[in-house]
């Protein structure tokens, strides 16, 4: 960064940083919402995930669903270890809050957090059945693809190296689960339930992506943490699910 210039400027122009003793207050409070958002949201899907093995119908279906509780854990952590360069306790952060609590099936939550707890609200709701599991993990997955578009460019260095080491295996979760669809729907009866577990995912996923509009994004923008609105996110995921679910005649 050249000596004469403002860090917000800087940042605007694409800079990035690369320690947290250059992070300015505000961007230092935006990375930490940034990040605990993503930790909070893995844990939890690890969490839920992790009751879904017993849920698997084959020793196949069994293994993908291990595989992505063990990832998600493991993704979970590498954020964390960045937010301990900024003095968070990781000890203390990981056992916070009970990342398998959900509420009631029938709860809508919109795009709320609950106090204390950045996990996404999608995270919140349970999972009813391997189909369900299935599904819900096709619409995430695919969401948590379009999302990470934007979390390998966050202009924080050392988190967006992390964010691009982790973007593969994610991209590879939402592929094990469109296996899984695939096979779910080759009866009619597959099919109807995945039906049935669409309808109740794909509102809760997209509520994921917030509120189009946010008065957040200009200062997220400016300081290099987002470079695509909500809105614009929201509708590439949305192409994206459809095309995939049409693709199974769902």
């Amino acid at each position: 960064m050249s000596d004469t210039m403002n860090i917000d400027d800087y940042l605007a122009q694409g800079g990035v940083l690369t320690a947290p003793g250059n992070v300015p207050a505000r961007y230092r409070g935006e990375l930490l919402r940034l990040m605990s958002s993503f930790v909070d949201s893995e844990l939890a899907a690890s969490a839920g995930f992790a009751d879904a093995i017993n849920l698997a119908p084959g020793i196949r279906e069994r293994i993908a669903a291990s595989r992505i509780t063990l990832e998600k854990a493991d993704h979970a952590e590498r954020v964390l270890r960045v937010m301990a360069e900024f003095g968070t306790d990781a000890g203390r952060y990981q056992t916070s809050h009970d990342w398998a609590a959900r509420v009631e099936r029938g709860a809508d939550l919109g795009a709320a957090r609950r106090p204390g707890d950045m996990r996404l609200s999608v995270f919140h709701y349970p999972i009813a059945g391997w189909t369900d599991a299935v599904v819900m993990n096709v619409l995430q997955g695919l969401a948590t693809g379009v999302q990470m578009t934007e979390l390998t460019r966050v202009s924080y260095a050392p988190l967006a190296e992390v964010f691009r080491e982790i973007a593969p295996r994610e991209a590879r979760h939402a592929e094990l689960g469109l296996e899984g669809l695939e096979q779910i729907a080759q009866t009619e009866t597959g099919r109807e339930e995945a039906r049935a577990a669409i309808a109740y995912w794909r509102p809760r996923v997209a509520a994921g992506f917030g509120v189009t509009h946010s008065a957040r994004y200009d200062t997220l923008a400016r300081f290099g943490l987002r470079h695509s609105p909500n809105e614009a996110l929201l509708a590439r995921w949305q192409a994206q699910a459809t095309d995939h679910l049409a693709a199974l005649g769902l």
